[in-house]
Formats: C-alpha cells, structure tokens, sequence
C-alpha cells in the first residue's frame, strides 16, 4: 500500500510540475510528498525527477514509467472508488466546468432531479467560459463548444453549437433592408470577442445552399458574452451574432428576431467531456448519461440548431 501512495505522489506530482501543487491536491505535506516520491526512486533505483529549488523536471526514466503506471493508476482508484459507492450506487464529489449562463440557463435546471437519481452524488460545480484543463486540474467532466481536444480526453456530441445573426425588430423597422449577407455592412455590429484570446473573430456564414460569405458586420461594440449581446440587442443598438443557446429564449419571446434567417455560423458542436480511461467513475458515467438523455428529452439539438 505504501508503494501505491508513493506512485500516486510521483503520478499527481508528474501532472502538475510540483510537489506542493501535488501535495495540495492530496491533502498532504509538501514534505510528505517529496519524501514519498523519493522512497519510489530509492527502491526503482533511478531517479524520476530532476528537482531545483524553482522547478521539477521529469527525467528519461520518469518520463517512461509515468508512462506505465498513470493509465493504471487511475483505473485502480476508479475501481475502489466504484467499490466504495454507497451500496453499489454511484457516490462521491462530482467536479465539472462548464460555461456560466449556459450552465444556469440549461445544467442547473437539471441538478435537482439528478440528485434524486443520486444521492450520494455531491456537485462540486465551477462555471467558467474558458477551457479548463480536464486532467490535470482534477475535473470528472466538462460542458461546452469549441474545446481543444487533448489527449486522454473524449467528447460525446449533445447539440450543434451554431450562432445566428439577431435584432430587436425596433431597430430592423429604421434601418436599410437587409437581403444579403453583404447588406450587413450598413449596419451596427454587437462582436463578441473570446474571452480565451481577448480577440474578435473573423466568422463566415454557411448560407441555405451550403454556400459561404465572410461576416462583414461594422463593429460598433463589442461584448464577450452571448447573453449580454442578446440584452444590448433588445434595446435597439444593432445586430448581434450569438450562440443559439442563448438567442432560443429572445425569439421564442419575440424580443429580438434572426436577421438572413436562412444562413448561420457552423461553431461545431456543444459536448460532454471527460477523460478516457477503461473504468469510468460511476459518479462520471452517471452524469454523462444523465446530460445525454436530459438533452434528448428536452430536443435540445433540434432547439440549438439553426437549420
């Protein structure tokens, strides 16, 4: 049992590049961590880290047995943590990111009767529009489009992530008529810019037949949220290009209205992610199941998509 300790301190501290990240991660001593870590070395006979007093550094071997050991780790605390459900039913703390007003709007909805379901279940939810790292920062899944797709980490599709093109009718009613995507030069764009990168964009639009044309909205703001956009939209002040997500309740109120409603951005898609590995946590497959069946209930694909 004490080499399983030991290879889990090397593994976590392997992962985050120091012991008192790792250390923090598991509860432990700095101290401890390092001793621990350098009890493995002394009975591998090789050395896993080169360490100085602002870094640490896999070495060659290090390298090749995180390796072999990290897959199996991670399936050998999967299974025990399956074992110690209570009574058999998935149990544990639930860590997942996903976007904040898409994760109030669509995931917390759902929370109660998830709970129901699972009890045991404890939600340790972090809303946050930016990619987080799965794997190295501890987290069971994630929800969200236009992720990187790292390695070690798997995405189940839930709805396309398209974005449209709205205005509140008030400011449609003053302005020139728009027929073509070219015609959106005239009028005041409301741009969102990414909050991973700070920049705006450059979108092209997939039009009825498949054809293209670049986004040529004149930006007269720019905002780094779609809900946000969709509000500064309903008082008149221009034409938003936003998530579907966030645009279904505007039209379905009638506050705002698709401008060239039969062309939109393709982003891709929204989808569930989590880390691939043999045995899944039952908390993890539990959730995954649930957002999966949960969206299929609801048609959330058909009420995300702008086809």
């Amino acid at each position: 049992m004490e080499t399983f300790s030991s290879i889990e301190c090397f593994v976590r501290s392997a992962e985050v590049g120091s012991f008192a990240e790792a250390a923090r991660r598991l509860s432990l001593t700095p101290a401890a961590v390092g001793k621990s870590v350098a009890k493995l070395e002394s009975r591998l006979g090789v050395r896993l880290f080169q360490r100085s007093t602002r870094s640490l550094r896999l070495t060659e071997a290090g390298q090749l047995f995180l390796g072999e050991v990290s897959a199996s780790l991670l399936t050998i605390q999967n299974a025990v943590a399956n074992l110690a459900s209570a009574e058999g039913r998935p149990a544990g703390t639930l860590k997942v990111s996903m976007g904040t007003v898409f994760g109030r709007l669509y995931i917390v909805p759902l929370l109660g009767e998830f709970l129901q379901r699972f009890p045991a279940i404890n939600p340790d939810w972090h809303f946050d529009n930016r990619q987080v790292d799965l794997i190295a920062q501890g987290f069971d899944a994630a929800i969200g489009g236009g992720f990187d797709l790292p390695q070690g980490v798997v995405a189940r599709k839930l709805a396309p992530a398209h974005r449209v093109l709205v205005a509140s009718a008030g400011y449609l009613s003053q302005r020139a008529t728009i027929l073509e995507p070219i015609d959106l030069q005239q009028h005041d764009g409301i741009l969102i810019r990414s909050p991973q990168t700070g920049r705006v964009r450059s979108w092209h639009l997939t039009g009825p037949e498949n054809q293209h044309s670049p986004l040529m909205l004149t930006a007269r703001m720019t905002m780094s949220d779609s809900e946000a956009a969709c509000a500064v939209a309903t008082q008149g002040l221009g034409i938003a290009l936003v998530s579907m997500p966030f645009a279904v309740g505007y039209l379905q109120a009638g506050t705002l209205q698709r401008v060239l409603p039969d062309w939109y951005v393709d982003d891709g898609h929204i989808s569930i992610y989590y880390a691939e590995h043999k045995l899944l946590p039952g908390k993890t497959r539990a959730f995954v199941d649930f957002i999966i069946e949960q969206f299929a209930r609801q048609q959330l694909s058909a009420r995300f998509s702008a086809v």
